[in-house]
């Protein structure tokens, strides 16, 4: 029995796919790369935009018309919020809603009355995401949110903060690492909400991975800017944290922040981030920007613009708003035009790109520690590697012998206008 998984959106979405190849495997069901070979399909949905539902329909409409044969099991997000819809419409053999995902492998193999090969099986340890050619392990260690910002449906689909235990999680990542994987990501929902149903906290968790393994490289997926405590920017002393994080903030107006019920204001946020780049050098900021949010006028979106410039943000992910149904967003009066959507994100387009260039220029003559991905490029005679420094940018090297997940010095020689250019 051979499963094809694929997945759209966010980095949880990674995680519990990898957990779900691991348990497939476990039953002697072995991954697929090409779904058209595959005896089940396996997809984890998103919705957190039209375009991602929109996404989600064509991939389930595709993975049917490429493998009609093959069984179909749909998870995530946009299944979880239309159910009825996706089974009626897209002929789906089997939908797991978000709250039974932990158990997706468990549940397909029982409903669908799957053969497994329990002589085959593989253990749960002996199955490594670089099979996958991914250098970089994703860890679902939370999930849902007690938030109910007005534009966010993902809440919705999610349910009700649940965290994972810390024993769990630390043997999740010495598992990864005796697999030779030496980076992890730690991803939630709401990640910041770590341990809020279990007496415990993100920064206690962060504290027990750097004391309790010795993976060499972790990072942090997406958090509230308002989840972090005072004592937080400590824990980047130890140089196994790496010094970037992705505080989504999505408007740099105080009017717009409260009409989305967000929990921080700019000066908030600006103070935050001078504190970090204070405490911890090269330290890089991301954040998501919503452009047009109902009532958006001219004077809040220079506002903005100006938060923009003043955060020098090293990426900024640009979100044209879409109302979302079952949200109190969808029904604010006051929407912004298509046209004006659409100036005001090639101006933030052209802002983003202009500081990720100043950022990058700032980084030549810097020797930093890269983890090496695979599928290098090859041109004359050499591999063209790249990987990401740890403060997350991307950098392109070359090397004559073969360096995949490796961890290497490399020193920036340029920025090329796209990536970093380095040398060994």
């Amino acid at each position: 029995m051979r499963v094809h998984l694929k997945t759209l959106g966010c980095r949880l979405n990674e995680a519990e796919l990898e957990s779900w190849s691991r348990e497939f495997q476990h039953h002697g069901i072995r991954p697929e790369r090409n779904p058209e070979n595959a005896d089940l399909l396996v997809i984890n949905t998103c919705a957190v935009t039209e375009e991602a539902v929109k996404k989600s329909r064509k991939l389930l409409r595709r993975a049917q018309r490429d493998n009609p044969g093959a069984k179909l099991v749909v998870s995530g997000c946009y299944v979880s919020l239309n159910a009825e819809q996706a089974a009626a419409d897209l002929g789906v053999d089997l939908i797991v809603p978000n709250t039974d995902k932990e158990h997706l492998a468990e549940i397909a193999i029982r409903e669908l009355q799957l053969p497994t090969m329990p002589a085959t099986a593989m253990e749960p340890d002996s199955y490594s995401p670089l099979q996958r050619n991914r250098q970089r392990a994703f860890i679902k260690v939370q999930d849902g949110c007690r938030y109910r910002c007005s534009y966010c449906v993902v809440t919705l689909a999610r349910g009700e903060e649940r965290s994972k235990p810390l024993p769990q999680v630390i043997e999740e990542i010495r598992l990864l690492q005796a697999q030779g994987i030496q980076e992890v990501v730690l991803a939630g929902v709401h990640l910041g909400g770590y341990g809020s149903d279990c007496n415990t906290s993100l920064k206690q968790l962060v504290e027990a991975v750097l004391r309790q393994t010795d993976i060499p490289r972790i990072r942090l997926g997406s958090l509230e800017p308002w989840d972090l405590p005072e004592d937080f920017w400590g824990l980047f002393d130890n140089p196994r944290l790496m010094p970037h994080l992705h505080l989504p903030m999505q408007s740099g107006a105080d009017s717009v922040l409260r009409r989305m019920s967000r929990r921080c204001r700019s000066g908030e946020f600006l103070d935050l981030v001078k504190a970090a780049r204070q405490k911890i050098p090269e330290f890089n900021v991301t954040t998501d920007i919503i452009v047009g949010f109902p009532g958006e006028t001219e004077t809040e979106w220079q506002q903005t613009l100006d938060f923009v410039e003043q955060a020098r943000f090293g990426h900024v992910h640009i979100f044209a708003f879409s109302p979302r149904s079952g949200t109190k967003a969808a029904y604010l009066d006051n929407p912004v035009a298509r046209d004006i959507k659409r100036q005001r994100s090639e101006q933030l387009h052209h802002l983003a790109a202009q500081l990720a260039t100043e950022n990058a220029q700032g980084q030549q003559g810097k020797t930093v520690q890269v983890l090496v991905e695979g599928n290098p490029d090859k041109k004359n005679g050499q591999f063209l590697y790249s990987g990401y420094t740890p403060n997350y940018l991307r950098v392109r090297f070359p090397s004559a012998e073969n360096l995949e997940n490796r961890i290497v010095s490399v020193t920036i020689n340029q920025f090329d206008g796209k990536t970093l250019q380095g040398s060994l």
